[in-house]
């Protein structure tokens, strides 16, 4: 072993981090810098990379970054190959490479590490959203962590910190819904969750700045807003997310106001780093680079795309591979682009290395990995929050069932462990842990206190009636028929689809909102027979069942459950499972009446509301969330009711039980301003607070609300809170008070 005197200084650990930073960068060539800022992956829709393929591009080019277990063609999926593929490849890294840097991998495990097998899949975005519980995003962004370091990889592209706005857009399921303040806190919960753990992973926040409201619904299609709606709506959970600490940043795909996120300066270097202050790294989205010049068309090539990315603000391209590190080299030679710009990045990049102490030890122990990766605690905790997030839609009385019941199940989501999971997961039930609805649901009836039955008859896929007359059949001698519906496993814009058996172009399409025609002719062919009709929503959107809304007895919003969703579901049913999700996203009766979200701005109505009712009512409202047991809100109060710029409103409200069960509230407080220099939403959510109460019992509820949120972004003066008048709204409650001059 050689003394510190011979070891580099990089090499001693006993050094702070920016001292060992300055002294790598000092030894590296320009193209072990170029390396260090390029990605590469194990896998392409058109052509496979294969593991040697990855490994002498980590030779050869000195690639610093990869995702070598990823969502459309991972190199592996069991807990061990991907720990030992991790291991060779950092092998690779350390023993045959000059400076021996060790690599940094990355992946999207958006809700939980869901690409590796029997792993733990946790309700995605807009189910997580539901549960109304930063505290349960957070501990679920933590297991994820664990679940994901202990298999070998370092950073995390999550948080979804999109707002989401237009439900027709196809990632509206990885978003928190539609309210900045929601989208922001459980943003900042899911950075806490990943990076302060016993087992960081760096958290990402994407896509910044404005990703989901895209024109005509399209991913990756133009945003064109005000800066007023850019400050106001879009860039407030980027904002949470880089004051809890975020380590990365991704920008969006789309153009905003004309210029591509990937290749904007105004976007990553001017509002990013020196208005925000954000000094983590910057990776792109995956194709985000090549995209400048081939769809953008703002760059003539991938070398001047290349030049375009990295002289905006851009740091790593995800998958770059070796032509963008040998553009790279080539742009600095020539002089296009500064070397220092390149170490820059590069200190960024070894930062966050050395953070994790991936100098120290890279490697991760396969056997571990397997006793990590869907253990038995962890899918408890995604089952509690499985269970938060069922949101009951509606309930005409045959809700809890009660145990007795002969029950018929149908519809393509009725037992498809893969459409339970959702996009950004395993595509093969056999690489899943975990129960399907049906499954839950005999096992619920077979219980010594029930004395259900239940049958079967899928009836429909996704997209193509089955056997329309047995299941109308069985349906017909049954008391009960829960049947299973909505949408599968995809990805961006409802693709690529085909994976999961389903062709891109088909239903899910952006144009419908409503369900597919052959789950409706299931669902009417069920309900003629006249037994009762429960609907369960596995789906990613909110989707337009005005149907199901007049004719269902009962409708259960599941969106997309995870592993343990199937349990949560059929425990709900079964009354086991109090519903306390609530609606983060509106859903509206019809595409029509879209964009329909609960912050619209104030407007005239020049021929009036009797004949043409607003069209901000929708099916069911944001927030929305029925219980088994009733609620009661009383004696609305707010203290500091002549509010300083810089104080807190408490608002407290009384919440009573009024039922026979105890149950779980979610209190929204709303504000309004009275009178404003700019036209302000009717009501927007400014504070939250879960509560639980015990049947005839009351609670006092005291949501305290910083003034900063009755505030907004005023183009030419920042962040203003305006001195007025102003209502804070809690159910049918309301108060009135004042911020001070």
């Amino acid at each position: 072993m050689s003394d510190d005197n011979e070891t580099p200084p990089y090499r001693r650990q006993d050094l702070d981090t920016a001292e060992r930073v300055l002294d790598l960068i000092d030894r590296m060539t320009l193209e072990e810098k170029a390396g260090q800022l390029v990605g590469t992956w194990g896998g392409h829709l058109r052509e496979e990379l294969t593991f040697e393929d990855v490994a002498d591009a980590v030779r050869e080019y000195y690639l610093g970054v990869a995702a070598p277990f990823g969502w459309a063609a991972p190199l592996a999926t069991d807990p061990v190959d991907v720990a030992e593929l991790a291991n060779e490849l950092q092998r690779v890294a350390r023993e045959e490479t000059r400076l021996g840097i060790p690599m940094l991998f990355n992946l999207d495990a958006v809700h939980g590490n869901a690409y590796v097998a029997d792993t733990t899949v946790f309700p995605n975005g807009l189910g997580a959203a539901a549960t109304w519980d930063p505290e349960l995003v957070e501990k679920s962004a933590e297991i994820t962590a664990t679940e994901v370091r202990r298999s070998g990889a370092h950073q995390n592209y999550s948080p979804t910190c999109d707002v989401a706005r237009d439900l027709r857009w196809g990632r509206t399921f990885e978003t928190f819904g539609e309210s900045p303040l929601l989208c922001a806190t459980l943003a900042a919960a899911k950075v806490r969750g990943y990076q302060q753990g016993e087992d960081p992973v760096l958290a990402t926040a994407k896509h910044f700045p404005a990703y989901s409201e895209p024109e005509r619904g399209e991913d990756a299609s133009p945003v064109d807003v005000s800066e007023y709606k850019l400050r106001n709506t879009f860039t407030r959970p980027f904002v949470d997310a880089l004051s809890a600490g975020v380590d990365s940043v991704m920008p969006s795909y789309n153009s905003v106001n004309g210029e591509p996120s990937h290749g904007s300066q105004t976007v990553l270097t001017d509002l990013l780093r020196d208005e925000l202050g954000f000094d983590g790294h910057v990776v792109s989205d995956w194709n985000g680079v090549r995209q400048l010049a081939a769809d953008h068309r703002t760059a003539k090539d991938q070398r001047d795309a290349v030049q375009q990315a990295h002289a905006a603000g851009l740091d790593v391209a995800s998958v770059g591979s070796v032509e963008h590190a040998e553009n790279l080299v080539d742009l600095v030679e020539s002089g296009e682009l500064d070397e220092e710009t390149l170490d820059a990045s590069v200190r960024r990049v070894l930062e966050r290395k050395f953070e994790l102490g991936l100098f120290e030890d890279p490697f991760v122990d396969p056997d571990a990995a397997v006793e990590t990766v869907g253990s038995d605690d962890h899918r408890e905790v995604a089952r509690e929050a499985a269970r938060a997030s069922m949101t009951l839609l509606k309930n005409d009385g045959i809700l809890p069932l009660s145990g007795d019941e002969d029950v018929f199940v149908c519809g393509p989501n009725a037992d498809d462990l893969v459409h339970q999971l959702g996009g950004w997961s395993v595509l093969d039930a056999d690489d899943a842990v975990g129960e399907t609805v049906l499954e839950a649901l005999r096992e619920c009836a077979e219980r010594d206190d029930n004395d259900a039955s239940v049958t079967y008859e899928q009836g429909a896929t996704l997209n193509e009636t089955l056997d329309l007359d047995a299941a109308a059949e069985k349906a017909a001698e049954a008391d009960v028929a829960v049947l299973a519906l909505g949408e599968g496993w995809y990805l961006h814009e409802f693709g690529p689809a085909a994976q999961a058996g389903v062709p891109t172009g088909e239903w899910p399409t952006r144009s419908e909102l409503g369900l597919s025609d052959a789950q409706r002719e299931l669902a009417h062919r069920i309900h003629e027979t006249g037994t009762p009709v429960v609907g369960v929503l596995v789906t990613g959107r909110p989707l337009a069942v005005d149907w199901l809304d007049r004719n269902a007895a009962g409708l259960l919003m599941a969106y997309y459950p995870g592993t343990e969703g199937g349990r949560a579901v059929a425990e709900t049913l079964f009354g086991e499972n109090d519903p306390s999700g609530r609606l983060p996203i509106s859903v509206p009766r019809s595409t029509g009446d879209l964009p329909q979200y609960h912050d619209h701005l104030a407007h005239p109505r020049p021929i009036g509301d009797d004949e043409h009712p607003p069209s901000y009512a929708p099916l069911y409202e944001f927030g929305h969330g029925l219980s088994y047991t009733m609620f009661e809100y009383g004696d609305l109060g707010v203290e500091n009711a002549e509010l300083e710029e810089e104080g807190e409103l408490d608002v407290t409200v009384t919440v009573s039980n009024t039922g026979d069960r105890p149950g779980t509230e979610t209190v929204h407080v709303y504000g309004r301003q009275e009178v404003s220099s700019r036209v302000r939403p009717e009501r927007w959510l400014v504070g939250f607070e879960r509560v639980s109460v015990e049947p005839s019992e009351s609670e006092s509820v005291t949501v305290s609300i910083p003034a900063t949120e009755f505030g907004f972004h005023k183009p030419g003066e920042g962040h203003v809170v305006e001195p007025g008048e102003y209502r804070a709204f809690v159910g049918d409650e309301e108060a009135t008070f004042e911020i001070a001059e």
